[in-house]
């Protein structure tokens, strides 16, 4: 519609489509749908669910761990699709309903999404536009996700205690009957994509060294990382990348962020922006904790609504014109991360990561969420996650330095 009432032309269309970003999906998907090909998740599950003394809590609460921490290595895209294929291995065997384990698995994936760029396509784009590194996210977003996923673990846990309890009874019968997942050990495959990938996590958290030791500009090797590691793959295993760029790179999803990136830029550059952040300053004043308010639970409750990818996007050109006002603009670039990935977890659609987990439940096990139902158990989680989040902003010191 902006090519044809010549609202912006090509060149505009490709500066503002954020390809940086694009790239390191792009590199990120090819590793981990290598790592995700190999097995090695399943086999963690068989692993657990061998333990002796496994039980319904136990299962329950590394089932919901694990998923907020590999969102936070691997993106909540690839993340919900690996552990929504491990619940149904887990509920198949157990035979159980895997509906309330989704759903918990949901929430704290977008809360893992928040702990570092790598967790959410939000992540990395806040970190490119706003010169965030890694270390940044590690001693900033990283500590207010535990504590928020601690407390929400535990939150679900009395949620669904009747489920647990089932869970331990059907793990009962199960280690009676020895009906368990088979562990099949590790094979030269898990091994090469397990250091491949371990390795490009290590060099991106050690980016920002890296960078000043090279001499390279802020971030400008963060980018690269992932293709650079996708180009090692191919060297020992060309065939599996051909696989994951035919199957695993989400291309549809990379070509709407690119549509979405577009257009936020083209907001920021048409003066909309900058007009909405002269009202927001007008009406609030200059009072940096009650605008980082506004921006945390507005974001949040929006991305409830739309996808918050969306809203971030279309928050970045506002934040940045508030900078020509002399805010200090890293408080507010954790309020909307926080914002949007807490925000998430308040309805059904409120990000990828649930739509995508609802839609597999529906079409795998013709099992049907209802919003209410979701909005219940959502509402609690993500207006809690967003007040913990608020009050680290505001009164812990390393957040406005």
């Amino acid at each position: 519609m902006l090519f044809l009432i010549s609202g912006v032309n090509i060149v505009q269309f490709i500066r503002f489509a954020s390809l940086d970003v694009i790239i390191f999906l792009i590199g990120m998907m090819i590793v981990v749908g290598m790592l995700k090909e190999s097995g090695v998740f399943q086999q963690v599950v068989a692993f657990v669910l061998r333990a002796r003394r496994i039980n319904g809590l136990k299962l329950f609460v590394i089932i919901i761990i694990f998923s907020a921490i590999l969102s936070a290595l691997v993106g909540e895209v690839t993340s919900m699709i690996i552990v929504v294929a491990m619940i149904f291995s887990v509920c198949d065997s157990l035979k159980i309903n895997p509906g309330p384990l989704v759903i918990s698995t949901v929430l704290t994936t977008n809360i893992g999404s928040a702990a570092t760029l790598l967790g959410n396509p939000i992540g990395i784009l806040i970190a490119l536009r706003s010169n965030l590194t890694f270390e940044d996210f590690l001693t900033h977003a990283l500590p207010v996700s535990a504590v928020v996923l601690v407390i929400v673990a535990f939150i679900l846990c009395i949620w669904y205690r009747s489920y647990i309890k089932g869970i331990s009874s059907k793990i009962t019968q199960s280690k009676t009957s020895g009906d368990f997942l088979k562990y099949q050990g590790v094979n030269t495959g898990i091994i090469i994509n397990m250091v491949l990938f371990g390795s490009m996590i290590l060099s991106i958290a050690l980016h920002k060294r890296l960078e000043m030791l090279l001499g390279f500009e802020e971030n400008r090797l963060l980018v690269v990382l992932p293709v650079i590691f996708a180009g090692i793959a191919v060297i020992f295993r060309c065939e599996k990348v051909k696989y994951c760029i035919k199957n695993e790179v989400e291309w549809r999803s990379l070509l709407f962020f690119i549509f979405l990136f577009a257009q936020a830029g083209i907001i920021q550059s048409s003066g909309v922006a900058q007009f909405l952040a002269e009202k927001l300053v007008k009406n609030l004043g200059n009072h940096p904790t009650v605008l980082s308010g506004i921006v945390i639970f507005s974001s949040g409750i929006l991305s409830g609504v739309l996808d918050n990818t969306v809203v971030v996007s279309s928050y970045i050109p506002i934040i940045k014109s508030l900078y020509l006002m002399h805010f200090s603009l890293k408080p507010l670039w954790w309020c909307v991360l926080f914002g949007a990935c807490f925000g998430g977890n308040i309805t059904a659609i409120g990000s990828t990561a649930n739509i995508i987990a609802l839609g597999l439940l529906e079409k795998e096990k013709n099992i049907k969420v209802n919003p209410l139902e979701w909005l219940k158990l959502g509402l609690v989680v993500g207006i809690l996650s967003m007040f913990i989040a608020y009050f680290a902003i505001v009164y812990v010191p390393i957040f406005s330095q």
